[in-house]
């Protein structure tokens, strides 16, 4: 009996030990942790994925017990968005920390996904390393912070400076208006007529990249925009948008540009970095200073010598008037999920992301232009590429896209405009008063203004 008693005693002790271990609170539940972190990834942009391996390493060493669990999502700018909005809609899916492009942070503010930051903030002192202009990328319209910056960007002209000078065009080409863009277009197509001359996204395939690397550059070239801040209307009835419109189907009917089809392939931007630039069959294309990311060593499309062969030009307002060219920024940020239920550790882990040594790795593979006056002092960074220098200049003279919970469907608006431009089934003045019509039909009437 006393054997029998002194067993049960035993398996009771036991079963208290195993249940103290699993009390919420106890050391080993505290310990056993994990935080989900959502991405975009795709074959070529890798550099956010290395960033995160790097800093999950970081973090699970210092932070015993708790897991990183990375979750990439594959797929272009727009197939990451959808994704993640699904995830961000339940729970049970929701990451903690998550990849932002800037001007949806706003829309997922106002939805209720996003923690607001402010008061992590205050403690981390890297905080003041950040640029204001990077910083206000993150701030919702309750003045604040939902969001940390990664990097930022600018737009550009990048020409092949042996296909232009095969037309008789010298280097540095440098255009100084809409005229002189489309002169050196019509050289070079009589030069060779298997060369593309001169490449802008249009259309709903290429997405936010048709917006911010082609017709933002036109838009705010005319001195004409999408939204007033002022008055924070949209604007309607602009003669600069129908211009713009007008400059895409003088480009595409001429055959100055890639072919309708191919404008609307959501991929036709592989061509351009893997094969069109670096065979020289084509002289020019609109795109962000990230564009060496995709050649350099590591890059998705090496190209060994695009030092020498290439060369980056501002995009030039329509008649050279002040301040004679344009440029568009956008960026990424990370945030953290409004629902997770670790948002201290949430919060720790992007910081350990964001940090010098991770910043300046992702920002020299990326080819992205820095927000930390750390990383953008090292010399690494100086030193990534030749154009660093060029495209970092045009923060002067960049423009940042309406931050606002409507702008998500103001944007497709546009792309439906130069898809009916460019593929002719509507002229630019049809195209613009259906965008209007969409406009107005978005916001309300009360929302837009005439300019």
């Amino acid at each position: 009996m006393r054997r029998r008693a002194l067993k049960t005693m035993s398996l009771i002790a036991s079963a208290l030990v195993a249940l103290t271990a699993c009390t919420p609170g106890s050391p080993a539940a505290e310990e056993s942790r994990t935080l989900k972190v959502v991405y975009q990834k795709t074959d070529s942009f890798t550099a956010l994925d290395t960033m995160f391996q790097a800093a999950k390493q970081e973090f699970e060493a210092a932070n015993q017990g708790v897991t990183v669990e990375l979750q990439p999502i594959q797929g272009n700018d727009d197939d990451y968005g959808t994704k993640l909005a699904l995830a961000l809609r339940s729970p049970s899916t929701a990451p903690d920390v998550f990849y932002e492009d800037t001007f949806k942070v706003r829309s997922d503010v106002d939805a209720g996904y996003v923690l607001k930051l402010d008061t992590h903030l205050d403690g981390w002192a890297d905080w003041d390393t950040f640029n204001d202009a990077a910083k206000a990328a993150g701030k919702a319209d309750d003045g604040g912070t939902y969001a940390v910056p990664l990097g930022t960007d600018t737009r550009a002209i990048w020409y092949n400076k042996k296909v232009l000078a095969a037309a008789g065009i010298s280097d540095p080409w440098q255009p100084r208006s809409w005229q002189d863009i489309l002169d050196a277009a019509r050289k070079i197509k009589a030069n060779d007529p298997s060369v593309i001359p001169f490449n802008m996204y249009a259309g709903k395939g290429t997405g936010e990249g048709t917006v911010m690397q082609g017709f933002y550059e036109l838009l705010y070239g005319t001195g004409s925009s999408l939204y007033d801040e002022e008055s924070k209307k949209w604007v309607v009835g602009s003669a600069g948008f129908t211009d713009s419109l007008a400059f895409l189907k003088t480009l595409y009917d001429e055959k100055l540009a890639v072919s309708p089809a191919e404008a609307l392939d959501a991929n036709v931007w592989k061509k351009v970095f893997g094969e069109w630039f670096p065979n020289g069959k084509l002289g020019a294309t609109v795109e962000g200073s990230y564009a060496p990311s995709f050649w350099q060593e590591g890059g998705s499309y090496e190209w060994p010598g695009y030092e020498q062969d290439m060369g980056v030009a501002p995009f030039p307002t329509r008649d050279g008037q002040a301040p004679g060219a344009v440029s568009m920024s956008g960026g990424w940020t990370l945030a953290v999920g409004a629902g997770t239920k670790e948002p201290d550790l949430a919060f720790k882990f992007l910081t350990t992301a964001l940090n010098e040594k991770n910043s300046l790795a992702f920002t020299v593979e990326s080819s992205q232009i820095a927000v930390r006056s750390d990383v953008a002092a090292d010399s690494s960074y100086q030193d990534a590429n030749p154009f660093v220098k060029d495209v970092s200049d045009l923060v002067s003279v960049t423009r940042y896209r309406p931050a606002t919970s409507d702008y998500p469907r103001i944007s497709a608006a546009v792309q439906e405009a130069t898809e009916a431009v460019i593929t002719g089934s509507r002229t630019p003045e049809q195209a613009a008063a259906d965008y209007d019509a969409a406009v107005t039909d978005i916001v309300g009437g009360d929302k837009t203004v005439r300019k």
